[in-house]
């Protein structure tokens, strides 16, 4: 601690135990107070134990912390030359370094709570703060640790630079406020450039501080909302030590990710980027997080090979009109009191100032003397660049948030002013407390046009622009804005991007984005597989089953298609199944009907030859009639198998099966009333026989009718109840749709076949008598002959139609039909007309009468 109470009781006095490291002050009525990193680490000190511990010193002089810390001063002074806003007011200003280390951003703050150089045996150590807000800290570990300090005291902290997510929890830092957004908003920004662009393995390296770590909580939470998974996760300690830089680069040369986030500040990304060129890795996608985005030191010869490309979001800069004039005349005859200017020169100039000591063996004796001409208007470097005015525009918007929320407290009154509706409070000279309430509802549009206001966890409005670093002609970087984020804006439209002005890393004017995953994308027709222990981005790609489609990339999963559609042989669309039944198109479908039309023809030419022969005595003498009757049943047996072929539909399906058991019953019928008249005609020629009057033409027309009729009431009956109908068939081959006729009621079906079976059983057994009849043209054999073939055909066709689905089926039952059917055709009628064509001597009733007689 600063102060040691070495008394009590109304005459207690404190003592400074130590001095802290110098500042810039100046006096006004209301001080605030600012803490910057104007050096970014603090050489580490070996102490003995043995004696009192030197001061600590702070290293890396930073240009831009001190642009950063003068941009406060110019601030200050803008507002005290605006008669507008704080009149009769003068603000004035204590800042001290923070070291960019939480220890010295300590002592900082302890020195601005305390407010005195040296302390009289007059001054008691109770008081109030010598500072009503503090503009800082630049680190979110520092702003951390001076938050818990300064929060006692309702000291309200406005911090520039420091984003950690965790600062957002107003239950363990109520005082703590922002100008930058949280990195919650810029990991969000981050993965949404990162899924845009579908890198899916990347890896992230972060410091070993809340900054880092509270970021890369942010970034797995994030990721895993769009499947991103993350190969690495590294750590770059506090000393940076090159033993553990040789790991974290060791760990990247080996990972097969090529796109990395570096979420760090500017000292540790410059020392993994040079790491990276000393191990000669100079092909990873790097994406820079708003630390170091625009950070132009970085840029050397070195690594610009490994930095051209880098993309990044950064929060919104600014040009502020009068910074630049502001800073370049800064100047040891201007700032004598400034014990920062020494280090300023002797970084830009090289040269010397006064003989003083730099630190623990370094001596000003290193430097040549400056000649007082030294000017920084002749020269660019970072503490007068003004082209990416990022923190410095931070500051400059911290600085003016406390000085509205002191001008709403100061022009308050009850019911009047900016708060009309609320109290304005008991002013006092403790202005701390009531300032921090005015900060908490300051709102008012800046001359950039930008609204400045605070939310309930004390962030801002976030914006941030993504910048793409470029090469120049010149070999000097460029950082092109190519996109934004806004979280302001609708859900879907915050992210907006220009990708034809992006330069990508190693590309050059190539458009082409990088590659980063684990696994390449598994294309429409595939999906995705999960490799058992790996992320779900290491993943296999696996063909989609039968049946089964992706149409998308990366499907988890394949989808089934519709009942009457087939996956395609890619597996990347449903197609129609194909449709199979016995079509006019088939080749064995024309060679049915061709046979079918055939058979018709010949049995026609034989009702042709009879008609022609009808007189002839063997035409006579086998009844005419029936005979006629027998070659129309029989072609129309050989047409009814035509009406098979084709696609099914309710009518055919019905017609097919009809006409096939009519057409067969008339042919039997006929075939059983001609084997009648041949029993009958053998008794007819015994003496005192009289059956011929009682089997006449009309009683075998009558037969005839009444076989068919009961055919034709089955059928009918067939046809109410349950008639044949079409139907799908899928479970035999699942790439096809097997059209068929489905019986409908397989009762009626089986009674049309067994009817037919029936009465060919009673034709066959009635012939099988008469075979032997002694007559030379004795029809009763060759009816024999001609149902043996009609049974066997039969027999044959119902196990091989049950076990054979699909055309194949239609195909057995048509070849039954016309095996059947010229079976009858030629047993019955063949030698008929070989006899009327080839043998016509023999056809006479000389002849017939005579062999009639043989016995």
């Amino acid at each position: 601690m600063p102060i040691q109470i070495v008394g009590s009781g109304p005459d207690q006095t404190c003592q400074l135990r130590e001095r802290f490291n110098p500042g810039m002050f100046q006096d006004g009525d209301v001080i605030l107070g600012g803490l910057f990193p104007i050096h970014l680490r603090a050489a580490p000190e070996y102490n003995s134990f043995q004696t009192k511990p030197q001061p600590v010193r702070c290293v890396e002089f930073s240009q831009s912390g001190l642009r950063w810390a003068l941009t406060m001063v110019f601030a200050i002074e803008e507002i005290n030359g605006n008669p507008d806003l704080l009149p009769n007011i003068t603000l004035g200003y204590k800042i001290f370094d923070s070291c960019d280390t939480p220890s010295e951003g300590l002592k900082g703050a302890f020195k601005l709570l305390n407010g005195k150089d040296r302390i009289t045996s007059n001054d008691a150590c109770a008081g109030v703060p010598s500072v009503s807000m503090i503009v800082g800290d630049g680190g979110s570990s520092q702003s951390i640790a001076v938050s818990r300090v300064v929060a006692p005291f309702a000291i309200g902290m406005i911090s520039y630079f420091a984003s950690c997510t965790c600062l957002s929890d107003k239950r363990e830092f109520p005082t703590f406020f922002r100008t930058i957004p949280s990195d919650t908003i810029q990991v969000r920004a981050l993965v949404r450039i990162i899924h845009h662009f579908r890198w899916t393995w990347i890896g992230a390296v972060a410091e070993d501080n809340d900054y880092g770590r509270f970021g890369m909580r942010s970034l797995i939470e994030e990721a895993a909302k769009f499947d991103i998974c993350i190969a690495y996760i590294e750590f770059l300690s506090p000393g940076r030590t090159r033993e553990r830089m040789r790991q974290v680069v060791n760990t990247i040369k080996h990972s097969s990710a090529k796109v990395m986030i570096i979420f760090c500040g500017e000292s540790d990304a410059m020392s993994l980027v040079s790491e990276l060129r000393m191990q000669n890795i100079t092909d990873i996608q790097l994406i820079a997080s708003e630390a170091w985005v625009t950070s132009f030191q970085m840029w050397t010869a070195e690594t610009r090979d490994i930095l051209t490309g880098t993309i990044g979001f950064g929060i919104r800069r600014a040009e502020i009109a009068g910074l630049r004039e502001f800073l370049i005349k800064f100047h040891p005859s201007t700032a004598v009191d400034n014990p920062f200017v020494e280090e300023l020169w002797r970084e830009i100039f090289g040269c010397k100032i006064s003989n003083q000591t730099l630190g623990k063996n370094i001596t000003a004796s290193f430097y040549k003397q400056c000649t007082g001409l030294e000017n920084l208007e002749t020269i660019e470097t970072p503490f007068t660049d003004v082209s990416q005015l990022r923190i410095s525009y931070n500051v400059y918007k911290a600085v003016y948030a406390a000085a509205h929320a002191l001008h709403n407290l100061q022009w308050c009154e009850n019911g009047k002013g900016p708060f009309p509706n609320k109290s304005c409070g008991q002013k006092s000279n403790h202005l701390s407390w009531q300032l921090l309430r005015y900060l908490r509802e300051v709102r008012f549009t800046n001359q950039f046009g930008e609204e400045v206001t605070f939310d309930e966890y004390g962030d801002p409005i976030a914006s941030y622009e993504l910048i793409n670093w470029q090469k120049r002609r010149d070999w000097s970087v460029d950082f092109v804005k190519v996109g934004y984020y806004d979280a302001a804006l609708p859900e879907g439209e915050e992210l907006g991007l220009d990708e034809r002005r992006i330069v990508w890393h190693k590309r050059g004017l190539e458009k082409k984005v990088p590659v980063s995953v684990c696994s390449d994308s598994c294309v429409p027709g595939t999906r995705r597989a999960v490799r058992k222990g790996q992320p779900i981005c290491c993943y296999d790609c696996l063909p989609c089953a039968d049946g089964k489609i992706s149409n998308q990339t990366d499907s988890i999963e394949c989808i089934n298609c519709p009942t009457d559609y087939w996956s395609n042989v890619p597996r990347n669309q449903c197609i129609p199944k194909e449709i199979e039944f016995l079509s006019f198109h088939d080749s064995m479908g024309i060679t049915l009907a061709a046979i079918s039309v055939f058979g018709a023809c010949i049995t026609g030419a034989v009702a042709v030859v009879f008609f022609y022969f009808i007189n002839t005595p063997i035409v006579r003498a086998n009844n005419s009639e029936l005979s006629f009757l027998l070659l129309i049943s029989l072609i129309l047996c050989f047409l009814c198998s035509i009406a098979f072929i084709g696609q099914p539909s309710p009518w055919s399906c019905m017609v097919r099966h009809t006409v096939f058991g009519i057409s067969f019953v008339l042919c039997i019928s006929c075939i059983l009333s001609k084997t009648l008249v041949v029993l009958m005609a053998f008794k007819a020629t015994l003496p005192s026989s009289n059956v011929m009057k009682w089997f006449g033409p009309k009683q075998q027309r009558s037969i005839v009718f009444l076989c068919t009729f009961i055919q034709i009431i089955i059928c009918v009956i067939w046809l109410v109840t349950s008639p044949p109908v079409p139907v799908k068939i899928t479970e035999y081959q699942n790439a096809k749709i097997i059209l068929k006729c489905d019986v409908g009621s397989t009762v009626s079906f089986w009674s049309v076949i067994g009817y037919i079976g029936l009465l060919a059983c009673t034709c066959l057994i009635l012939a099988f008598l008469a075979r032997a009849l002694p007559d030379k043209f004795n029809e009763a054999k060759f009816i024999t002959f001609s149902m043996l073939i009609f049974f066997a055909v039969w027999i044959t066709f119902i196990p091989t139609y049950v076990s054979n689905p699909g055309k194949y089926a239609v195909v057995v039952e048509i070849f039954a039909i016309l095996a059947s059917s010229y079976g009858l055709l030629i047993c019955i009628f063949a030698p008929k007309c070989y006899i009327i064509l080839l043998k016509s001597e023999e056809n006479t009733k000389k002849n017939l009468m005579a062999k009639n007689v043989q016995p």
